[in-house]
């Protein structure tokens, strides 16, 4: 099968193994199902998310004979970064202002959580700056 170029949206069942990836850096399928609280899912359905997800570009392996050591092709950041903006093109026409509204409305933000996140997007700021 041929890799996708262009990277997709993750499943539910695809993300949680992509997070499992993204905290042990690199595993075989057996190392993915351990990390699964219990009920475990079968190794099988573990094994056919791997090839999915290496499929969409977001896995790749090296090969040992005939088992493979899955690691994460995509960082945990990019993701998250590709995430939020589909998320804040989407469902908040690219606003961030109509974002933080939304937190604060529908979060029950309080002014000191408002003052922490705007403390921390001047210190990124700065670090760009």
């Amino acid at each position: 099968m041929e890799k996708k170029e262009e990277r997709l949206e993750l499943t539910r069942a695809e993300e949680e193994i992509m997070q499992i990836l993204w905290n042990i850096k690199k595993g075989f399928v057996k190392n993915i199902v351990e990390k699964f609280p219990d009920p475990k899912p079968a190794y099988n359905t573990v094994s056919t998310i791997v090839r999915i997800l290496e499929n969409k570009g977001f896995v790749d392996h090296a090969a040992y004979g005939k088992t493979h050591e899955y690691f994460p092709l995509v960082q945990k950041d990019e993701y998250r970064k590709q995430n939020l903006n589909t998320l804040l093109n989407n469902y908040f026409g690219g606003s961030f202002r109509q974002l933080a509204s939304f937190f604060i409305k529908h979060e029950k933000m309080d002014i000191r959580e408002l003052e922490e996140v705007l403390r921390l997007m001047k210190k990124e700021q700065d670090k760009k700056s």
